[in-house]
C-alpha cells in the first residue's frame, strides 16, 4: 500500500538554520551513522554558509527541510562529494532528519523534490553514500530508484561505504 507523502518544503539554509541543525542533530540516534554526535555549532555555521554559496553558484545545495508547521526538521539536497576519497567529482544526494520525523515519508518526499531540482539544474546523475547497517537510508535510496553500484573503502571506519547511483 502506498501512502501519501507528507508536506515538506525546502529552502536555502539561513544563519538561524545552523542553530536548528545543531539542536536537532544533537541526538545519538540521528547521528549513529554520522560520527555518533552532533558537530560543534561553528561546523553547522560553516556548512550553511557553504550551502548558500552552492545554491547561488550551482542552483542546488543541502536545503533546510521545513514541515507543514514551518518547523525545521533537517536537511536534504545535493552537493559535490566533499571528501578526498570515494566518488570524487560526483554530485552526492543526502538527507538527515530529526528523530520525531523518521518513518513518516519526509526524507523520501524531500529527496524526490531534490531530484526534480537537480534535473532542472542539468545534473545528469547522482550518488548516495550510505554506511552499512543504515537501513533507513538504504530504503530511501531504493524508493528514489537508486541502485547499489559499488563500495568505497572508508578511511576511518572498518567497513566500506555503499555507493548508490541514479541517472537523471
Amino acid at each position: 500500500m502506498n501512502r501519501a507523502l507528507p508536506v515538506v518544503r525546502l529552502r536555502v539554509p539561513t544563519d538561524e538554520d545552523a542553530v536548528a541543525w545543531h539542536r536537532i542533530f544533537d541526538d545519538p540516534e540521528v547521528m549513529e551513522f554520522h560520527g555518533g554526535r552532533s558537530a560543534e555549532l561553528y561546523v553547522y555555521e560553516e556548512l550553511t554558509a557553504r550551502q548558500r554559496r552552492h545554491d547561488a553558484e550551482r542552483g542546488f545545495c543541502l536545503w533546510t527541510m521545513v514541515d507543514e508547521n514551518e518547523q525545521v526538521i533537517g536537511f536534504t539536497g545535493a552537493q559535490p562529494w566533499p571528501q578526498d576519497w570515494g566518488p570524487k567529482g560526483e554530485i552526492e544526494i543526502g538527507w538527515r532528519l530529526a528523530r520525531p520525523y523518521w518513518g513518516k515519508g519526509y526524507a523520501t518526499a524531500a529527496a524526490q523534490m531534490t531530484l526534480e531540482r537537480l534535473r532542472a539544474a542539468g545534473v545528469k546523475n547522482v550518488v548516495a553514500l550510505v554506511r552499512p547497517g543504515n537501513e533507513r537510508s538504504v530504503a530511501v535510496t531504493r524508493r528514489l530508484g537508486m541502485a547499489l553500484a559499488e563500495t568505497f573503502p572508508h578511511p576511518r571506519l572498518p567497513e566500506d561505504a555503499l555507493c548508490f547511483r541514479l541517472d537523471l
